[in-house]
């Protein structure tokens, strides 16, 4: 099948939808069958097939004809098998010649043809939607907030470069293009280009491979480059060494330069010490899961976007029922309209029980002190004895106060209860490790991750 063909129909839907509903809907796509007849997409389920079926398949008919295609139906088929596979091009870029980005940088044979490197967009493949105006701010991303908006307002000259980290769906991209798209309106004519990390690897391996003119002026010719998960640089050292001369000519030239990724550069694995200290010398800022009350927010806020006014009932069971990122809230926020519409029933609380019901994270009801505990104790491969022992030593006093912490949070036991299953008689040493992991879950982001890995396997 045309695989350019569908990536292309889909990159112009994620321009024209919410990334909520371009996350929910259209991301586990694809385009399986194409004939003078029609065509085929496969879709993930039943309820996706009739949403197609129902709201989206004048718009992808749409699209197809503005891409050459004028099928006379679309067919929607159920494929319940593994998502698309990406492929790392950097590691093996050509299947028959298995190259790798070190052997394309040998004499390649002359080709007459003439390849050039994508020009720049003028819009700078920003989504107009992503705005400060409809971001939601909170506890979890107020700094990343102020700081992107000083940003804005003087590019180049405060917070250079500015680095995004945190979980998936937390709002990251939404701020960086919120950035440049405020950049393009109070300051026009600035040259803004907003990329992912693997556009610039691939487009860098056609360079070499293809000898492709203009990747260098294409991404050292912009005032604001803006890249998306820079986590995706790791292990490409020919990749590193050329963001990194990217990375200084912009930044001597006072261009202001965004970054985000999944994790700090000191977590990302074999990532070059010059590298890893460039990306820190500005201001690195971690956005964080959001809490009760901005999951509340978010979610008053998308649905009155989409006309409807949810009840303070509805609101408070999906910000409290999900609570891993913003992204999946809005996606359990989009079912729940999108089969209240259908359905023509109201998008209540006993809608979003029966629809939802399975993506709930409420606690498990056979969930035991003693398996937060062992697991705790599993993650940190120490016996269940040793944390429980009145020994002081770092490796075992931290792990001991994570297990207190999600004692308290997971199955909301007292503070004496608490020191009682650790083998504890005073009861302020549980209030302590509490707040203590409290607030290094804030502030250290390697204490986070070991929390949330935790409390991953307590729900499995």
């Amino acid at each position: 099948m045309d695989h350019a063909l569908w990536q292309s129909v889909l990159g112009e839907i994620e321009l024209s939808v919410s990334h909520a509903t371009f996350t929910t809907w259209f991301k586990n796509t694809e385009l399986v069958d194409q004939s003078a007849e029609g065509v085929v997409i496969s879709v993930p389920n039943i309820f996706a097939k009739k949403q197609f079926e129902v709201k989206f398949n004048d718009q992808i008919k749409s699209v197809l004809e503005k891409n050459g295609v004028t099928p006379k139906h679309i067919t929607y088929t159920i494929t319940t098998s593994g998502k698309r596979t990406r492929v790392n091009r950097e590691i093996t870029v050509d299947a028959a010649t298995h190259q790798t980005a070190d052997e394309l940088l040998s004499p390649q044979p002359h080709t007459s043809q003439t390849y050039t490197t994508p020009a720049v967009s003028p819009t700078g493949n920003l989504n107009p939607r992503y705005t400060f105006d409809n971001f939601i701010v909170g506890s979890s991303n107020d700094l990343a907030y102020t700081a992107s908006q000083a940003v804005a307002a003087n590019p180049g000259m405060k917070y250079n470069p500015i680095y995004l980290y945190g979980g998936v769906g937390l709002g990251k991209t939404h701020l960086m293009q919120a950035i440049g798209n405020e950049i393009i309106k109070t300051r026009p004519g600035t040259r803004v280009l907003y990329i992912s990390v693997e556009t610039f690897v691939n487009e860098f391996l056609d360079h070499i491979r293809f000898k492709k003119k203009g990747f260098s002026e294409k991404y050292r010719n912009v005032d604001v480059l803006i890249v998306d998960d820079m986590q995706f640089i790791a292990n490409k050292e020919k990749t590193q060494e050329e963001f990194f001369h990217t990375f200084n000519h912009l930044h001597q030239n006072n261009k202001q330069i965004i970054i985000s990724s999944d994790k700090p550069p000191k977590s990302i694995p074999t990532l070059t010490e010059r590298l890893r200290s460039r990306f820190e010398m500005g201001m690195t800022i971690d956005v964080q899961m959001p809490d009760f009350e901005t999951r509340c927010a978010i979610l008053s806020a998308k649905a009155a976007l989409s006309g409807v006014e949810l009840s303070q009932e509805t609101v408070e069971y999906l910000a409290t029922n999900i609570k891993t990122n913003i992204r999946e809230l809005e996606g359990a926020l989009n079912q729940l309209l999108a089969y209240a519409e259908m359905r023509g029933v109201s998008p209540d609380v006993s809608t979003a029980e029966g629809l939802l019901g399975n993506v709930r994270q409420s606690r498990p009801q056979h969930l035991t002190s003693k398996q937060i505990i062992d697991r705790t104790a599993k993650h940190f491969q120490l016996k269940v004895e040793e944390i429980c022992s009145a020994k002081r030593d770092k490796h075992i006093v931290v792990p001991r106060q994570i297990a207190m912490y999600l004692l308290r949070s997971e199955l909301h036991l007292s503070f004496p209860k608490i020191a009682g299953e650790l083998g504890r008689k005073d009861h302020t040493t549980a209030i302590h490790s509490v707040e203590k992991i409290e607030k290094a879950i804030k502030l250290d982001f390697l204490i986070r991750e070991q929390v949330a890995s935790i409390r991953e396997t307590l729900y499995v």
